[in-house]
């Protein structure tokens, strides 16, 4: 070999369109490639393997950010959305609410998600490969498909409980009772089971390389049934996450729109009064003025944080997905699963936006503390108190002699 002493380009034929490009497998050799990487080594003054190197060291600190994030949002799943689930055993106020009815169901399809398709993604992601076999991969790919679907029309169900407390006050004991909740649960549940069970025996659920986990996917002996597979996905797409975002908007805007007016009437009403009261010290005028601007930015910021969240943890998975229906459209894995972890991080966070935050479930959870501080206590007083006593009895022979 003469000349570089990496390539020889002159051995090669002049027709080949290169790349070089070295993941652990030996070099591959392009014209292209070669010119690319010549330039790199000329700015940075690296050879080629050192490039390579570099490369793969910066694609292994991502996957291991990729793999961390996915541990943390199984962690904290769990533990925010079991809390949810001992709040509500240790409660009976928390049972009469009907939004509860929602919460549970929103908490267990979490749970579901953080133990069962959360592991295997992290195995997915870890392993550069398909973790379980085709069978199982399908039945992980149906909990994932009924959860994510349950989950988005569990948080829709949320948001017309809001607006008919909020815009029908009087009439929402007649409008929203367990009835209508255990109604709407059932729906979301065979709304879900209806895509699921179809998406299972069409055999569109096996192991997607994009996003490293059994998901809803088209495997290549099934290429037949393409423009089948793109209607479904489509529609699943258009039913879950439009649909509900559709509802979030217009319930949550609604609810905006009378809280305002509300806030409205009642900053009439304090000026009015503090008109009246010429005597009233500036201090005191200054914070009415101050919780009237705090009401007014406290339901706004609500509405923020329940739609956001929504947004942008589910749209840049769901878009992705569309987009990849299209033939000529090759997704990044690290981008793919980027998307699956935001998705599992509205798993983790959604405890926090509709519930764990509240005083209701604060309150809960203080007193399950405190109950299990004092057991504690009491143990550690009376462990204390018998290793005292067996002392004393040991010393008393020696005593008495």
């Amino acid at each position: 070999m003469t000349g570089n002493p990496y390539l020889d380009i002159s051995a090669l034929d002049s027709s080949l369109r290169v790349r070089a490009f070295g993941m652990g497998q030996g070099w591959f050799a392009t014209a292209r490639g070669w010119e690319e990487l010549s330039v790199w080594r000329t700015l940075h003054n690296l050879s080629p393997i050192d490039a390579s190197n570099r490369e793969l060291q910066e694609m292994s600190i991502l996957q291991f950010l990729l793999e961390g994030s996915i541990v943390v949002s199984a962690v904290v799943t769990l533990l925010t959305n079991f809390s949810v689930l001992l709040c509500f055993t240790q409660s009976a106020e928390l049972r009469s609410h009907v939004p509860g009815i929602f919460i549970l169901n929103l908490s267990i399809s979490n749970i579901i998600l953080a133990l069962i398709n959360m592991p295997v993604t992290f195995l997915g992601v870890a392993s550069s490969a398909k973790p379980l076999r085709d069978q199982l991969c399908r039945a992980v790919s149906f909990t994932e498909t009924f959860t994510t679907c349950n989950a988005m029309l569990s948080m829709a169900a949320l948001s017309v409980d809001r607006w008919v407390a909020v815009v029908f006050p009087l009439r929402y004991s007649s409008k929203m009772r367990y009835r209508d909740a255990f109604v709407i649960v059932a729906y979301s549940w065979l709304h879900s089971l209806a895509f699921s069970l179809t998406q299972l025996m069409m055999r569109w659920g096996a192991y997607s390389h994009t996003y490293a986990s059994c998901t809803l996917h088209l495997d290549v002996e099934e290429a037949s049934q393409r423009s089948a597979y793109a209607s479904f996905a489509a529609l699943f797409y258009c039913s879950s996450f439009a649909l509900c975002l559709f509802v979030l908007c217009f319930a949550y805007l609604k609810v905006l729109r009378v809280a305002r007016s509300h806030c409205k009437r009642i900053d009439v009403i304090t000026v009015q009064t503090l008109l009246l009261l010429v005597d009233i010290h500036p201090s005191v005028k200054e914070r009415c003025l101050a919780q009237q601007r705090k009401r007014r930015q406290q339901a706004a910021k609500k509405i923020c944080i329940f739609i956001g969240s929504f947004i942008i943890c589910f749209s840049p998975y769901v878009i992705t997905r569309l987009v990849e229906l299209l033939p000529s459209v090759d997704i990044p894995r690290h981008w793919g699963i980027a998307t699956k972890c935001l998705v599992y991080a509205k798993a983790s966070s959604d405890p926090f936006v509709y519930c764990l935050l509240r005083h209701q479930y604060r309150k809960v959870l203080v007193s399950i503390i405190r109950r299990i501080v004092r057991k504690d206590q009491f143990f550690l007083s009376a462990h204390s108190t018998s290793s005292m006593w067996d002392t004393t009895d040991e010393n008393f022979p020696d005593r008495i002699t």
